[in-house]
């Protein structure tokens, strides 16, 4: 009886041989990203390999599911070169999740980070010792009614001195603000966003005022 079933065995498994050996491999996808953090208004560059099977000519779609990452939609398409590979450049307006698919094939999730772009200006640079200067600028998207931060430098790093609320800039997708400050030393200058759910923290350009 024995001997029977390992005769049997053996004749199935070599029936099942040529089939396995004929099977496609698994396809797999990667994916990756130029940077994980990128300022409001850039670009990064998505791009991953598709491995196993036919893997040229092929269709890929790369998803997003930005802040509160609840739900994928279609990002764009990219196509797979001779050796598999594949790009394509995408614009994320919030912390944003990719993932790419191609076939039944997924790649893992990567996060793209967002800084809101933020500007900084003073309505003199050389002013008199204890005169007002205005601090204004954008920040971008909008975050209206959120106060953020004007900080001075000093020899212990930088300190904040106003906190002013960022307001509605009609028909823009970006918010405004405006701080006026007796300006009575040398001293330079930022504007810095905290961060929140759907942006991180952020800095404008340092801008400096030289008193006489």
């Amino acid at each position: 009886m024995k001997r029977t079933l390992v005769i049997a065995a053996a004749a199935l498994a070599a029936v099942a041989a040529p089939s396995a050996l004929g099977a496609p491999p698994a396809q797999t996808l990667t994916m990756s990203a130029s940077t994980t953090a990128v300022k409001f208004g850039g670009s990064v560059t998505l791009s991953g390999k598709l491995a196993g099977g036919k893997f040229d000519d092929k269709r890929v779609t790369v998803r997003q599911d930005p802040f509160p990452v609840d739900s994928f939609a279609n990002s764009g398409n990219a196509t797979t070169n001779a050796t598999g590979d594949w790009t394509l450049a995408v614009k994320p307006t919030a912390n944003t999740r990719f993932q790419a698919r191609s076939g039944k094939a997924d790649s893992p999730a990567v996060d793209v980070m967002v800084r809101p772009a933020i500007s900084l200006k003073l309505s003199d640079r050389t002013p008199k010792r204890g005169q007002r200067v205005v601090f204004s600028g954008t920040l971008c998207p909008e975050h209206d009614g959120v106060a953020i931060a004007l900080q001075r430098r000093t020899a212990k790093g930088w300190r904040t001195v106003a906190k002013p609320v960022l307001a509605d800039v009609p028909g823009a997708t970006c918010s405004s603000y405006k701080r006026s400050l007796r300006v009575r030393r040398n001293s330079s200058y930022r504007t810095r966003f905290s961060g929140d759910a759907d942006h991180v923290v952020g800095n404008s350009r340092v801008r400096r005022a030289a008193v006489h």
